[in-house]
This record gives structure tokens, sequence and C-alpha cells, in this order.
């Protein structure tokens, strides 16, 4: 970093995150994700992919007990320095690692995540910070379906997992995951956003996998639908 790079600042629900060099500042998915997680104090909630931590901040704020994660040291770094710049370090921490291995062991009344979930076409896969917040393998479905998978072992009775989705991953297919996982699934938002620009780069790709038909079938989609996913285990 040079020394007149500047700074760079998120303020949010009475909140301010620093965002790092190597680190996505929130974006349109993470603010929709963020207005529907239901934050209970008292309880623990584990967030993977934090990011600059935005969500992890608002739960520990709310008087939960949080742990985050990232694959990404930079990320991991600059939601640690955010626990402290908003007064939750003691509430909030934030170890390096991937999907559920930093919380190994553990359990959990909320498991969230907006994860990288955009289609990666094969021989276009990238190892860098960047992609680690976009790409979510051949189908969009890497990191999604990891989670799905583990999220019963490390969810309480009547635990929750949330988390984002692009439209044209499929709801019915989310679901259907869900319920196969043994967790009872509902949809809590949808809401419309420009359609990403990495999309463009990939949209034949896109559509070769929207089985239920959330993209038009021709031309340019100048938006897509966001949703947040839930999934909880039965008591």
């Amino acid at each position: 970093m040079t020394a007149d790079s500047g700074l760079l600042l998120f303020l949010y629900r009475g909140c301010a995150f620093r965002v790092a060099d190597g680190v996505q500042p929130p974006k349109a998915g993470s603010l929709l994700f963020c207005r529907h997680l239901d934050f209970r104090s008292g309880e623990t909630v584990l967030e993977i992919g934090t990011g600059v931590g935005l969500a992890a901040v608002l739960a520990a704020r709310e008087g939960c007990r949080v742990l985050a994660t990232d694959v990404v040291p930079a990320a991991v770094e600059c939601a640690r320095a955010n626990a402290v710049l908003n007064g939750v370090a003691d509430r909030l921490e934030v170890r390096l690692g991937d999907c559920f291995e930093p919380a190994r062991g553990q359990t959990f009344d909320l498991i969230c995540t907006s994860p990288p979930q955009m289609p990666t076409p094969p021989g276009r896969e990238r190892d860098d910070p960047g992609a680690a917040a976009d790409n979510g393998g051949v189908d969009g479905w890497e990191l999604l379906d990891r989670v799905i998978a583990g999220a019963p072992a490390h969810l309480r009775p009547g635990g929750r997992l949330v988390f984002t989705l692009f439209g044209f991953l499929g709801p019915k297919r989310a679901c259907a995951r869900l319920e196969a996982a043994g967790l009872e699934s509902s949809i809590l938002a949808r809401e419309t956003h420009g359609f990403p620009r990495i999309g463009y780069e990939r949209l034949e790709h896109i559509r070769s996998l929207d089985t239920e038909g959330a993209l038009p079938a021709a031309g340019m989609p100048a938006t897509v639908e966001r949703l947040v996913v839930q999934g909880v285990r039965p008591r």
C-alpha cells in the first residue's frame, strides 16, 4: 500500500467498516443478506466467508457470540480490525480456513453465508483473492453444496442455516438440497438486482445451468433475482 492510496470506509447501521486492499466491499447481495438475518442475543453464530465482517459485526452488536471465517488472509485481518473498530472484539472471533474446518467440533444456533456462487466455465478457474469472492465452481454450487452437507452436524436443534442464492441457480433446487440434508427449507426474501458484470462474460454458460428459467432465453439480461434461503434443523 502506498502512502497516498487512501482509505475506503463502508458505513452501515451505525457501524464503520474499513475495506482493506484485496477485500471486496459489501455489494447488494450482502445487504440483502444482512436485512434478513435474525440475530438473537445470546445465540451462537457462524459466518462462512465473512469478507469485511459485515454480518459478523452486526450479529456481535446484537449480543451474539460469533465465529467468522474466510479463506482470504487479507479478509481475516480486515474483519478482525473491524471487530475492534466497532467495539465487538470480545464477542467476535475471526479465523482463517475453508468452510467448516475452522469450526470443527462446534455447533451453532445460526450458520450464515453469502458465498461465491458465480458459475465458472471449465478452464476459467483462478485462485486469486478476487476470484475467491466470486467463483462458485462449474455449476455455482461448489461451496453451497459443502455448506448444506455440513450444516446439520454444526447446527443445534432448531438452528438455522441462511444463505443467499442467485435465481439462476434455482430456488427449487436449493430447497430440495436442504430437504435432502434433513433441513426444513423456506425462502425468506426475494429481490431484483442488476445483473452482475462478471455474469455477462459467462452468460451462455450460466444459461446452460438455468433449469428453472430465471433468465430470458435470448438477449442480455438487465436484472437477476437474488434470494435469501433458510434451512432449519428440526428440534
